[in-house]
C-alpha cells in the first residue's frame, strides 16, 4: 500500500526498523534484472542502494550476485540492514550528500525511497557517484488495488491509490529519457502480519497511540470479514514499478 504524499519525514520508520525489516515485501530478481540491464555486462558490476532502509532491495541484489554499497539516513534502519546483511558495506547518508567517491558505482538503485529524495539536488549527487554510462532506477512496490480488498484498505486510509511516487520522478537533463515497466509478484501473509505490515507505515507510525490501534483495528475488522483474507492466509498481490534512466555522457 502506498503512503503517498502523506508521509513527512523518512526517518519516521526507524521506530519499527524490525518490524519494518520483517513485514515489507522483497523485490524480485527479473526487476532488478531489467533495472540493472543498461550496464549488466560489466565485470565486478557495483550497485548503490540508495535510501537502503533495512535492506529489503540489498537482499535481492545480494542474491543476484552483485556487490552492493548501502547508504540510509536513518541510524536505526541502518543498524538493522548491518544486522540481517552482515558484510554489507552500508553508511549513513542521504541522497542529497552521497558518501561515495565521484565514478565509484556502476548504478544507484533506489527500493520505495526515491519520493522522500529532494530531486534537484539527487540528481547531480547520484551523476557524481556513477560510472560514465550508469544507470539510475526507482523501484516502487504498491499493493495492487486492482484486487477488491485492497481497494477496501485504500478506502480505510483515504489513500488515493491510483498512482505511484515513481509518477513524480522528474526527467533531469543528466540522465537519458526515463524508461518504466511494471512486475508482479506476491507476498504470502497472515492477517496478523498484514496488520503489522500496515502498522509500519510512517502515517501510522505518526499517530497517537489510540488512534493508532483505531485504524489497526479498523484494518483487522476488513480483512477478517473479507471473504478473500477471511480465513486468516492469504497471497498479497503487489504491483512493482520500475523506472530507469542512463547516465549521459559529456558530450550529450
Amino acid at each position: 500500500m502506498s503512503n503517498s504524499g502523506d508521509e513527512q519525514q523518512g526517518t519516521s520508520f526507524g521506530s519499527n526498523a524490525a518490524g519494518y525489516a520483517e513485514y515489507r515485501p522483497d523485490y524480485p530478481l527479473e526487476a532488478i534484472e531489467w533495472a540493472l540491464a543498461p550496464v549488466a555486462g560489466r565485470a565486478q558490476l557495483t550497485v548503490l542502494d540508495l535510501g537502503a532502509g533495512t535492506g529489503q532491495l540489498t537482499k535481492g541484489l545480494r542474491a543476484a550476485g552483485i556487490a552492493v554499497v548501502a547508504v540510509e539516513p536513518d541510524a536505526r534502519m541502518r543498524d538493522e540492514l548491518v544486522r540481517n546483511h552482515p558484510g554489507v558495506e552500508a553508511h549513513i547518508g542521504s541522497a542529497e550528500r552521497i558518501p561515495l567517491p565521484d565514478a565509484s558505482v556502476d548504478a544507484v538503485l533506489a527500493g520505495n525511497a526515491f519520493h522522500w529524495f529532494d530531486q534537484e539536488k539527487a540528481f547531480p549527487e547520484i551523476a557524481r557517484v556513477l560510472r560514465p554510462g550508469g544507470v539510475v532506477a526507482a523501484l516502487w512496490n504498491d499493493d495492487d488495488a486492482r484486487v477488491d480488498w485492497i481497494a477496501g484498505l485504500a478506502r480505510i486510509f483515504g489513500w488515493d491509490s491510483t498512482t505511484s511516487p515513481t509518477d513524480r520522478l522528474r526527467q533531469h537533463p543528466l540522465f537519458t529519457d526515463l524508461e518504466h515497466a511494471d512486475f508482479r509478484h506476491s507476498q504470502f501473509c497472515t492477517t496478523d502480519s498484514m496488520v503489522a505490515r500496515m502498522g509500519t507505515l510512517s502515517p501510522v507510525l505518526k499517530l497517537p497511540e489510540q488512534q493508532r490501534s483505531d485504524l489497526l483495528g479498523r484494518i483487522r475488522r476488513h480483512l477478517d470479514e473479507h471473504p478473500d483474507t477471511s480465513k486468516g492466509e492469504f497471497d498479497l498481490p503487489i504491483r512493482l514499478t520500475v523506472t530507469r534512466a542512463e547516465l549521459r555522457g559529456a558530450g550529450a
